[in-house]
């Protein structure tokens, strides 16, 4: 399962802005949270490339710090 490391997750709201912006991406399912590491993981069809990520993790008013 690939995994990002997000900045700027603090609430459940924003587990909640950061699984739709990921399910936002085509192919992208099983989004998974950890709020208290920063990490996001999800299962994907195929890979997603870096900008994509960036793309949607700053929409959703964070920060991609890994990925």
């Amino acid at each position: 399962m690939p995994e990002i490391t997000v900045k700027g997750m603090s609430c459940a709201h924003c587990v909640a802005a950061m699984t739709k912006a990921m399910e936002s991406l085509p192919g992208v399912s099983n989004v998974q949270v950890d709020l208290a590491g920063g990490r996001v993981s999800y299962e994907c069809a195929a890979p997603i490339p870096r900008e994509d990520l960036d793309r949607v993790v700053k929409a959703a008013g964070f920060e991609l710090t890994g990925a």
